[in-house]
């Protein structure tokens, strides 16, 4: 069952457990998208455990390494090839017919976990000209998916399905290759792919909310993405509504880095968020689209309305994060149940008692270093089906 509503339970999530990829990344974080330096093996002890803490209440977890994996070496070798590039621009008196061949012969002898590795770094061998041994010599460049481990951002699950995005970052765009690879191989293969041209879609910036869908507008998803979304009915829901969000920083790019959602009734927003006036450009605004029945068209309906007095007016009750515990991605946590969410752990005891006082069970789970890359548990994390009642 397709996610609904963010606080139903979750059954099935899709994550990938970091490893080598993360090397070049760390070595220059700013460009890699990054906040700063961190220890790339305890990331990973870090992202096991998180998985394992999931599975002690009994989700099934897939594991974007254990797909690929099990996967046919046919298959493996397609997308593989799409992920090693011989660059012959400065190679001389050798056809690229012949390069091309030798480049295909490579792959056809590559083992699984080679083929694995190649996906995961996306090497181009530059190639040029030689004049003694073998007549050719290399340098080599990577382009790793450093940042896969965020698994929310290549897709978003609606009531309809799975959507391949289309990735705002040249540091992340091929990143939904895998991912859609990934859903064939489970047997959930996605129903569509963001394609406009000035689309820009990540899965962070979706929230599905029962009777509404909420999705972010703001440094990473367009409006063109949006209105694809309308035009082919993708929603699975008569009320989309749209936060604008614009600040347009890198440390609350997506709508899960400022707002969250525990129940129906309950969600959390960053505190300066909640305060803002509507002279701050942290002041977030919703412009919301309806229709009567599914046979119609979305209109915008509502156009600039405060999105704390929209919430409020629904009967939407707001925890504020403060920013001491908003710079440890508290707001960024996981909701597995009604009122039950993961949750970065770090928090103050303010907070901890803010979360006991509105009857939320929180599980605080460590990931100092993971929480390096600009994200925390919900990033982490693709829900793929959630359901109404617990297993």
């Amino acid at each position: 069952m397709y996610p609904k509503a963010e606080y139903q339970y979750a059954s099935t999530i899709l994550m990938h457990t970091p490893s080598y990829e993360l090397f070049d990344g760390v070595i220059h974080p700013s460009a890699a998208l990054y906040q700063g330096y961190f220890n790339a093996e305890e990331a990973t002890k870090e992202h096991q455990n998180y998985i394992a803490a999931l599975k002690n209440h009994g989700i099934n977890v897939y594991v974007v390494r254990e797909i690929l994996e099990r996967s046919a070496l046919d298959s493996l070798r397609v997308l593989a090839g799409k992920c090693l590039t011989y660059d012959t621009s400065k190679l001389k008196g050798v056809s690229s017919d012949d390069v091309e061949s030798y480049r295909l012969s490579i792959i056809n002898k590559m083992t699984k976990a080679d083929l694995i590795r190649t996906i995961l770094l996306r090497p181009t061998v530059q190639l040029t000209n030689s004049n003694i041994n073998t007549g050719v010599q290399a340098s080599y460049i990577q382009a790793p998916l450093m940042n896969l481990f965020f698994a929310r951002d290549q897709m978003i699950n609606t009531a309809k399905g799975s959507i391949i995005c289309r990735m705002n970052s040249v540091q992340r765009a091929t990143e939904c290759d895998v991912m859609d690879y990934c859903l064939c191989q489970i047997g959930m293969p996605a129903i569509y792919k963001i394609k406009g041209e000035n689309s820009y879609l990540e899965g962070g910036d979706f929230i599905p909310m029962g009777d509404m869908a909420l999705i972010g507008q703001g440094l990473r998803t367009s409006q063109e993405a949006i209105d694809e979304l309308l035009e082919n009915d993708l929603l699975g829901t008569n009320t989309l509504v749209v936060v604008r969000d614009h600040w347009l920083n890198q440390e609350q790019m997506h709508l899960d880095t400022y707002f969250n959602v525990m129940d129906r009734d309950l969600v959390s927003m960053s505190a300066r968020r909640l305060r803002a006036t509507p002279e701050s450009n942290m002041f977030l605004t919703v412009d919301i689209y309806s229709r009567p029945n599914s046979a119609q068209p979305y209109q915008k309906t509502v156009e600039g309305v405060p999105f704390v007095e929209f919430l409020k007016d629904r009967g939407i009750s707001i925890i504020p994060i403060e920013r001491e515990d908003e710079a440890q991605y508290a707001g960024n946590y996981l909701c597995i149940a009604p009122r039950h969410v993961m949750v970065v752990a770090g928090q103050t005891t303010d907070l901890r008692q803010r979360f006991v006082s509105h009857n939320v069970k929180a599980e605080y789970i460590p990931l100092d270093n993971l929480i390096q890359g600009y994200g925390a548990a919900h990033c982490m994390t693709q829900v793929l089906q959630r359901t109404d009642s617990e297993k």
